[in-house]
């Protein structure tokens, strides 16, 4: 009878863990630099016009993640814009850019 619990310990996964690796694990070191944070840095250098601030964002991830990160800041901004301005996000572009509005596409409250 006496041979049960160490019987139940050795079936039972949570009885074979060690009592340390119980623990929660601390957390790790951040490793690298995060995308989103170096694509901010970088396109609000560059709206500030501070091209050494710019460079520094840059050089903390590689080129194509910088470029991801900042297409996904484009895209989130022109999208607030829009919602702000209650037009479609391609008036909203073009406005941006300077363009004239597309003649091809109705305007975003005629649908």
């Amino acid at each position: 009878m006496a041979r049960v619990p160490e019987r139940l310990r050795r079936l039972l996964p949570s009885a074979r863990r060690a009592p340390e690796a119980a623990a929660p694990a601390s957390p790790r070191p951040r490793q690298g630099h995060n995308l989103f944070e170096a694509a901010a840095e970088y396109v609000a250098a560059c709206a500030e016009d501070d091209p050494a601030r710019a460079e520094e964002a840059a050089s903390r991830v590689s080129p194509g993640m910088l470029s991801f990160g900042v297409n996904e800041l484009a895209c989130r901004a022109l999208l607030t814009l829009a919602r702000e301005r209650n037009q479609s996000p391609s008036t909203v572009a073009r406005s941006l850019l300077g363009l004239r509005a597309d003649p091809a596409r109705p305007p975003a409250g005629d649908a």
